[in-house]
C-alpha cells in the first residue's frame, strides 16, 4: 500500500534515490531543483533541504555507495555534487565537460569514481582527488576535486540515457537511443589516471560489446563494435557466456 505521498515539487519529478543509510531520500524535478528528505523512526518524511544549483531541469539523482554524498545530472549539461555542511546541504562541486544534457550518473563500488552519460553521445569517467593527493591535482581548501580521467566516445550513435556500474565486477553498462546496450570493462593494466575500457574475458581488438535483441529470440545476436563503420558479427553461443561473467556474479551463473 502507499504509505505516504511527498509533495512540493512544482513540475515533473524525474528521479528518486535512497541514501545507503535509508534515512535520506533524494528527489529531482523538471522544476530545476533537488530535494533531500529525511525519514525518522516513525517513517515521517520531512524535507530538510531544497537545492537550486542547476539552471535547467534535473534528470537524475544518485547517492554515493557508502557516504552521504549526492550527485545529480541535468539538462544544463553539468553534474553537481552535494554534501551536508553545518546542518544544511550545499553544492560542493560542479562537473563540466559534457556538451549537452547529462541524463544519468553512477558511482563505482569504491565511490571514488563517477560515470556520467549524455546527449552528446559520450560517457565520462570522473575521479575524486583529495587534498594533498600524490598526483598533484589542485584542490580548493578541504574539498576534493573531481577530474575527468576518461571520455568514452565513438561507440554510441545517439543519446545515452542511462549508465550503470556493477559493484561486483566493475563492468560498466550503457543504455542508448540507438536501441543497443553496451557493456564495457576496464583493462587490468589500465592506468588509474587514464583508465581504458575493453571487451571482457579475453584479449580482443574490440573496445566494447554491443547487445542487440531482435523480436525473435532465435535471432538474438551479440555484436562486437570496434567502430561505427566495420561491425563484425559474432555468434551468441560463443560469446554470451563470456559477457555474462563480465556482468553477473559467478554464483548467479552457477
Amino acid at each position: 500500500q502507499c504509505v505516504t505521498t511527498l509533495e512540493g515539487h512544482e513540475n515533473e519529478v524525474k528521479s528518486v534515490a535512497w541514501a545507503p543509510s535509508g534515512s535520506l531520500l533524494a528527489t529531482c524535478s523538471r522544476d530545476k531543483s533537488v530535494w533531500v528528505w529525511e525519514v525518522d523512526e516513525e517513517e515521517e518524511y520531512e524535507c530538510v533541504s531544497v537545492l537550486n544549483s542547476h539552471t535547467q531541469d534535473v534528470k537524475h539523482v544518485v547517492w554515493h555507495p557508502n557516504q552521504e554524498l549526492l550527485a545529480s545530472a541535468s539538462y544544463d549539461d553539468t553534474v553537481k555534487l552535494y554534501h551536508e555542511e553545518e546542518d544544511d546541504w550545499v553544492c560542493c562541486a560542479t562537473l563540466e565537460g559534457h556538451e549537452s544534457t547529462v541524463w544519468s550518473v553512477a558511482f563505482d563500488r569504491s565511490g571514488e569514481r563517477l560515470a556520467s552519460c549524455s546527449d552528446d553521445k559520450t560517457v565520462r569517467i570522473w575521479r575524486r582527488y583529495k587534498p594533498g593527493n600524490e598526483e598533484g591535482v589542485a584542490c580548493s581548501g578541504t574539498d576534493p576535486t573531481w577530474k575527468c580521467v576518461c571520455n568514452l566516445s565513438g561507440y554510441h550513435t545517439r543519446t545515452i540515457y542511462d549508465v550503470a556500474w556493477c559493484h561486483l565486477t566493475g563492468a560498466l553498462a550503457t543504455a542508448c537511443g540507438d536501441d543497443a546496450i553496451r557493456v564495457f570493462e576496464e583493462s587490468a593494466s589500465s592506468d588509474p589516471q587514464q583508465p581504458t575500457f575493453s571487451l571482457a574475458a579475453h584479449n580482443s581488438p574490440f573496445r566494447a560489446v554491443t547487445l542487440h535483441c531482435s523480436a525473435s529470440v532465435l535471432r538474438t545476436s551479440v555484436e562486437a563494435e570496434p567502430s561505427r563503420k566495420k561491425r563484425p558479427r559474432v555468434s551468441f553461443s560463443r560469446h554470451m557466456s563470456l559477457m555474462a561473467r563480465a556482468v553477473f556474479p559467478v554464483s548467479f551463473l552457477e
